[in-house]
């Protein structure tokens, strides 16, 4: 990708369904009766809407193409912080949520490293080079979290 508004059109999209999931997983939380880590999941989605504004930000004067579903270009056709999501429940563990959050971050790190490693416009590989690393840190933290959980 070469084209830093159709990055963050793209960047726009990734980031308002990684806040939608990361609620889901807050409610399964709350249901599962994990208060710290549905307040974890809360925070999560908070820094995704931030990550979000941040991009329309980055729009700012930029007119950002309108995409349909179909023509947004995902690396496995499905928005990376999305993909695998399908399994959030209820009924979801603590171990399982945390799976599947750090899956939808690993994927949307690689998804902008990717961009960054790739592209040969100068302001995207910026703009997506800070993503990644926005991401990296999701990344980490979900790891730390992922090693303290015992169930």
């Amino acid at each position: 990708m070469n084209d830093v508004e159709r990055f963050l059109a793209h960047a726009v999209q990734l980031e308002r369904e990684a806040a939608r999931r990361y609620e889901e997983l807050a409610a399964a939380m709350g249901t599962e009766g994990n208060r710290e880590l549905g307040v974890f999941f809360t925070r999560m989605a908070h820094y995704s809407r931030l990550h979000l504004a941040d991009a329309m930000a980055r729009g700012g004067f930029r007119k950002l193409p309108p995409l349909e579903l179909h023509e947004y270009e995902w690396p496995d056709g499905t928005s990376p912080e999305t993909a695998g999501w399908e399994g959030v429940d209820a009924q979801m563990g603590p171990r399982e949520a945390l799976e599947l959050a750090l899956d939808g971050e690993r994927r949307g790190h690689a998804y902008y490293a990717t961009i960054a490693a790739t592209t040969s416009d100068a302001e995207l590989r910026g703009i997506a080079t800070t993503f990644a690393e926005e991401e990296a840190e999701h990344v980490a933290e979900l790891v730390k979290l992922l090693a303290a959980c015992v169930a």
